[in-house]
């Protein structure tokens, strides 16, 4: 019985060691593979941009005769919050860099509240516009510029939801294990680069 034991702790052992083998002979590319979709997304936005500034550009009246300006106060208001989240999901980050769980946890729901702040004020500020979608060039760009990066913010939103969901379960993260936690602090972090160089196009510019 126990030369049964022994050998199924030496069993336990092997299968530990060989699956720590397997994890050095390939290493784990999932930052890589996040990086490389952020790039392509930041290609698009890009292409975006430089569509929304040909336009500037090349037409006489920037925006058009007759649009109604934009108010700044309340973009200005999302922009400070959106900003204030990335040091916030940051907290996140070193909390379980410190192996705490639930400091963690306080700062991912709150990340994930002001995302949610953030994307009722959109949804408030198209209420009011004076102008749709069709209205001309700059209210067609404004919704679809806008619009894309509120989509970004959403996904943003229900990863880090998602994530603070996986860990309820006891020792799903750890200062060891916590790729899900910086994965979601690096693309908010982009959503967030993203929306500074959208409201100094849209709204400063």
């Amino acid at each position: 019985m126990q030369g049964q034991t022994i050998d199924a702790t030496n069993t336990e052992s092997s299968h530990h060691d060989a699956a720590v083998s397997h994890h050095e002979a390939h290493p784990d590319h999932r930052l890589f593979g996040l990086f490389m979709f952020l790039v392509a997304e930041g290609m698009i936005f890009m292409g975006l941009f430089g569509a929304y500034l040909t336009y500037r550009s090349t037409i006489p009246v920037w925006p058009p005769a007759g649009t109604p300006e934009l108010e700044l106060l309340l973009p200005t208001v999302n922009t400070s919050i959106l900003i204030a989240s990335s040091f916030v999901m940051h907290n996140a980050d070193t909390a379980i860099k410190k192996n705490d769980t639930k400091g963690m946890r306080l700062w991912l729901a709150i990340t994930a509240l002001m995302g949610a702040v953030f994307l009722a004020g959109q949804v408030y500020e198209y209420s009011h516009l004076e102008f749709g979608l069709t209205t001309n060039l700059f209210a067609s760009a404004f919704y679809v510029l806008t619009g894309f990066h509120g989509l970004h913010v959403t996904i943003g939103v229900l990863a880090i939801v998602a994530v603070l969901w996986r860990s309820l379960t006891p020792g799903h993260y750890s200062n060891k294990n916590h790729f899900g936690i910086e994965a979601a602090e690096i693309y908010w972090h982009f959503v967030d680069v993203i929306w500074i160089v959208l409201f100094g196009l849209l709204y400063l510019l």
